[in-house]
């Protein structure tokens, strides 16, 4: 651990701890952003609770889905930190109305980053709760109490 609190740190002696750390992290494999963590943390979640879908990580590059249960659902994975809206969700090109995953997640984490609730929403759930950013032209959930009383909280500290 530190010695010294991260306040007494120079800035540049602490950009180049960051820049470190990062590569150490992604030299072990260990996930180094809020999104990463979040599916990190969702997967680890779901894979030792009882009753919940077993879920891996989905192929590198595969449009909207982060992970897939064994029995080959679709799982999208949006983490919030800090924010009061998931990241966007892009319809199909060819087909708005196209069903793009079984399941969509809200991972909630606290500022330091540990896991303070998933909430899932099916793909009905999900077309009934979102809301259009006109700038990204895509679809997100807002992190809002209406929102995720559409959903089931699967986890919640």
């Amino acid at each position: 651990m530190l010695k010294a609190p991260l306040s007494s740190i120079p800035d540049s002696e602490l950009i180049a701890l960051r820049a470190l750390l990062r590569v150490e992290m992604r030299r072990r494999g260990i996930a180094d952003n809020v999104g990463a963590v979040g599916e990190q943390l969702a997967i680890e979640h779901f894979k030792k609770t009882s009753g919940l879908p077993k879920l891996q990580l989905a192929p590198p590059g595969t449009k909207n889905v982060d992970a897939l249960s064994r029995n080959g659902d679709r799982f999208s994975i949006k983490t919030v930190c800090e924010g009061s809206k998931t990241g966007t969700i892009y319809p199909d090109s060819d087909d708005e109305t196209r069903q793009l995953f079984e399941c969509i997640l809200i991972v909630l984490l606290d500022k330091d980053w540990s896991l303070k609730a998933i909430y899932q929403f099916s793909w009905s759930q999900f077309v009934e709760s979102r809301s259009w950013d006109k700038r990204m032209n895509a679809w997100y959930l807002a992190v809002s109490r209406r929102t995720l009383e559409a959903s089931v909280a699967v986890f919640s500290t």
